[in-house]
């Protein structure tokens, strides 16, 4: 009777995990770029692109050497991390310092053009978290990383990232 019991609780859970896995707003697809160092301190990590089932993208900025209450900016640069003065693309969630990560619902550009998952993959792009939003301590960059087909610039190793467009 045991047995039959444990049976029964193991196909009602294995039934709910079913319905979460069918629910989930996400396609399976993904795609993960490292982020690497980007002044003194030692910050580094990851962002990962999801897709969305309505074509969406959900970006994970998740870092490893950050700390306190600071919200750190995270934006989405046109161009390669060289390239200086890059125009910014999007300004996504910032990311909090005691937990190291940044989740946003990326659906549209700064200028309004709507941008699909796929469009994202293929841009060529680059992420930059900045130390603060404004001041000079705007132009520090505590962790980037090229994305989509900015990727082909990197060329293995650490390179050097270019100081962002002044507002």
């Amino acid at each position: 009777m045991k047995y039959l019991a444990v049976l029964f609780l193991g196909v009602i859970v294995w039934g709910c995990q079913e319905n979460l896995t069918e629910d989930s707003p996400f396609t399976g697809n993904e795609v993960v770029y490292s982020l690497q160092p980007g002044s003194v301190y030692a910050i580094s990590g990851t962002v990962t692109f999801k897709e969305r089932k309505d074509g969406s993208t959900t970006v994970l900025v998740e870092l490893k050497g950050t700390e306190g209450n600071l919200q750190l900016p995270v934006h989405l640069h046109l161009g390669d991390l060289t390239q200086a003065d890059a125009d910014v693309a999007a300004l996504l969630t910032p990311v909090i310092g005691k937990t190291g990560k940044s989740e946003t619902h990326l659906v549209r550009l700064a200028d309004e053009q709507t941008i699909t998952y796929r469009e994202l993959t293929e841009l060529e792009a680059c992420i930059k978290i900045h130390l603060a939003e404004t001041g000079p301590d705007r132009d520090i960059i505590l962790a980037a990383g090229n994305i989509g087909t900015a990727i082909q610039h990197a060329f293995g190793g650490r390179y050097e990232i270019a100081v962002c467009k002044s507002e």
